[in-house]
């Protein structure tokens, strides 16, 4: 409401304070003071109808309303987000500098002494078994020796058992894929039905925008005829003066009236010319005010194509404020808004107390490990041969370094105490919901009370234009007497200057009633919600 009613103040500043404007003649107001035939190739002509649908696409105020609808939109879809299945990659290497002995200060480690001592009770009883007496066991020093011999014979580092950490791997890598669902989470199907409501809010408000915006331009337009028919009155007022100043003047000369007579009427007319000027600037202005509204470059010349007429036909009756009233509470978006933003806040509410139960989800990882050491030769015995070897070297993607894990579950995670802060955030959206049910109480009082004034101006304005109607017949008619009298010298400069001022003044109320007419039959079917 704040935005509407900053640009309807401003037009009235600039149209019922001409006062306070700058006295400084502009380019004489072309694009009011000029016919539509007499428009230039770049100046438009409008009408009311086309500026409303103008606005109707351009205005910023709407524009920026249609954004918050792509907005909301994509809330939705990022609410619906949180319930869709999340899959994530990731990808991982380490590089093991120093790894620590996983069984180190443990009797463990006495295990990786005695592989020697494993193969050496193997071989003898291999030997004890296989019914050569040819052959028979050897002392373990020798079987060290001679398979410290074959090593070297082939060209190969003896194999020791002092290394601090055999299972140390220099290189491990990992790829994985996780997949969760969440089977339930209070918060985030709360979220999805807080999305939707704010989408309804702010297509009520864009709504809204429109109607507010209909009356700023109907304001707008109105009022910057208001300015061009006043610029046309006093201007017809100048000539009359002129006329009259010219009459004076002869009227000195041949010795009817005095100088003083004279010098009265012709300072009358510079400061009457004045006052022309100041309200050329003023028109001008109404109309750049007229394009701000648009949403078109300032730069744009605008014709305006209507005049503030008034006719019997243009008449309606005086709406009921009550039944208006009624009208409003099913039209107007604004009342329908607060309506659901009560309920945006009931979602809020159900977000905050969805913290008190926990959340479940369905996961499934896969992930394809590998574990490559910086030394991938592989040792083996010649078949055949107790104590002689070959070597080969394994590839970076051997099968032996690398393997597949998958696994799936079910995961539930509640807070079962987080120092009160969900009782809280409850209370918290508890009472912004009273703060806006205040909200919506103060809103109706406010809208009855915008009716009843729209109904009272209305009426007003009316009472009005038929009085000073009745009241411009009198002023012309007593112009024309005044002006007969001075001709047949009969009368004075004076009376024929005051008879013009009381011509021009019930000119311009009349002007004024009707355009504060136009104006509250705007604002009444602002006020109830009705498009104009």
């Amino acid at each position: 409401m704040a935005r509407a009613y900053t640009l309807i103040f401003l037009i009235s500043g600039l149209l019922l304070l001409p006062d306070l404007l700058p006295a400084q003649q502009t380019s004489a107001a072309v694009s009011a003071t000029t016919s539509v035939s007499e428009a230039s190739a770049d100046s438009v002509s409008i009408t009311l109808d086309e500026a409303i649908q103008i606005a109707m696409v351009n205005n910023y105020m709407i524009r920026r309303g249609l954004l918050d609808i792509d907005n909301a939109n994509a809330q939705i879809r990022e609410a619906w987000g949180a319930v869709y299945p999340q899959i994530n990659a990731s990808a991982q290497y380490t590089r093991n500098i120093e790894i620590p002995n996983p069984f180190a200060g443990s009797d463990a480690g006495g295990i990786f002494e005695a592989f020697g001592a494993l193969e050496w009770l193997a071989f003898n009883e291999g030997r004890r078994t296989d019914g050569d007496p040819g052959t028979s066991p050897i002392p373990f020093d020798e079987f060290l020796e001679r398979q410290a011999q074959g090593y070297r014979d082939a060209g190969l580092t003896p194999p020791g058992f002092d290394s601090d950490n055999p299972f140390a791997i220099e290189n491990e890598f990992q790829f994985g894929i996780n997949l969760t669902q969440a089977l339930y989470n209070g918060a985030a199907f709360a979220a999805i039905r807080g999305a939707e409501q704010l989408r309804k809010i702010n297509l009520e408000q864009v709504e809204r925008d429109r109607q507010i915006i209909t009356d700023q331009i109907t304001e707008a337009f109105y009022g910057a005829l208001l300015a061009r028919e006043q610029y046309q009155v006093l201007d017809l007022s100048v000539e009359r003066l002129q006329k009259t100043v010219d009459e004076t003047r002869r009227a000195v000369q041949s010795g009817v009236l005095s100088r003083v007579d004279r010098l009265s009427a012709e300072v009358e007319l510079v400061n009457l010319e004045t006052d022309l000027i100041q309200l050329e600037n003023q028109v001008e202005l109404a109309v750049k005010n007229l394009n701000l509204i648009l949403g078109i470059p300032v730069s744009t010349n605008l014709i305006l194509d209507g005049s503030l007429i008034f006719d019997e036909s243009m008449a309606t009756l005086v709406p009921d404020v009550e039944e208006s009233y009624q009208i409003a509470m099913q039209r107007r978006p604004d009342v329908s808004q607060v309506d659901n933003l009560i309920e945006l806040l009931d979602v809020q509410r159900n977000i905050s107390r969805s913290q008190y139960f926990p959340t479940v989800n369905a996961f499934a990882n896969y992930a394809y490990i590998g574990q490559v050491p910086d030394n991938r030769q592989l040792v083996t015995q010649v078949q055949g041969q107790d104590f002689q070897f070959e070597s080969s070297n394994r590839s970076f993607f051997d099968s032996a370094y690398w393997n597949p894990a998958f696994n799936v579950g079910i995961s539930l995670n509640w807070n079962i105490f987080n120092g009160f802060q969900t009782q809280s955030r409850v209370q918290q959206a508890t009472i912004e919901r009273r703060q806006a049910q205040i909200d919506r109480e103060m809103l109706r009082n406010a809208v009855y009370l915008e009716i009843e004034a729209a109904v009272r101006n209305l009426e007003n304005a009316y009472r009005r234009i038929m009085s000073q109607q009745r009241n411009i017949e009198q002023a012309e008619l007593n112009y024309e007497i005044a002006s007969q009298r001075l001709r047949e010298g009969l009368g004075t400069a004076l009376e024929e200057r005051q008879a013009s001022s009381l011509l021009d003044q019930s000119r311009l109320n009349h002007l004024a009633a009707i355009f504060d007419y136009k104006v509250a039959l705007s604002q009444y079917n602002t006020a109830v919600g009705l498009t104009q």
